[in-house]
């Protein structure tokens, strides 16, 4: 376990495996979230839509990866895409019922100033859901490391994922519960930096001391 320390390969395999699921996770932000608000604002198409996505979303990831893999090859495509399929989930559902329960009385009153579609979605829609999009965000974090490890022990050669299944299989017990270990440790740091980051975005909607 030191050695692995010590050596430098630890750090190098960590770094591989948050390369992925930030490039993952990422992606998920860019794509979930604007189509969450779309699904979420236009009442019709997400009732038409929904039962879709509940199936989409019922689709384990790593049951996918076979297809992944013949789609994008077993390269870091593949699991990038994985991640994405993973991930986007929790923050789409969390938009799309965030934009539903906005307050309605504060989209009337911005419409009766005369507030644009797009200025509409700026200054209402996107804080008003911006609580249940930040609790999809932090469900999805936590998700990426997982899916992102489990699909290292099939096809990688770095990453956290590889040097547990490795270890596993050269019988280097020490070195697969350092991996386990520093995997807990980054889910761990990770909630609760959003944690953090969450009470501070959002003190706004923390009610007053009397």
């Amino acid at each position: 376990m030191w050695q692995l320390i010590i050596s430098g390969s630890l750090f190098e395999n960590v770094f591989v495996s948050l390369k992925r699921s930030a490039a993952g996770f990422a992606l998920a932000l860019l794509v979930a979230i604007p189509l969450g608000l779309v699904i979420g604002w236009f009442k019709k198409f997400e009732r038409f839509i929904d039962p879709l996505l509940q199936i989409f979303r019922q689709t384990s990831a790593l049951a996918l990866f076979p297809v992944f893999i013949l789609v994008f090859g077993i390269g870091e495509t593949s699991k990038i895409a994985i991640i994405f399929w993973g991930v986007q989930w929790p923050i789409l559902i969390s938009t799309i019922e965030g934009v539903k329960n906005v307050d309605p009385i504060l989209i009337k009153s911005a419409k009766s100033m005369g507030a644009s579609p797009l200025a509409l979605f700026y200054k209402v829609i996107f804080p008003g859901a911006f609580p249940s999009i930040f609790t999809g965000i932090r469900l999805s974090a936590t998700t990426a490391i997982i899916v992102l490890v489990a699909a290292e022990m099939i096809g990688a050669n770095a990453g956290l994922g590889f040097l547990i299944f490795q270890s596993q299989e050269t019988y280097k017990v020490a070195d697969m519960y350092a991996a386990i270990v520093t995997i807990a440790l980054i889910g761990f740091g990770l909630n609760y930096l959003l944690v953090f980051l969450q009470k501070n975005i959002m003190k706004w909607k923390q009610e007053p001391n009397v």
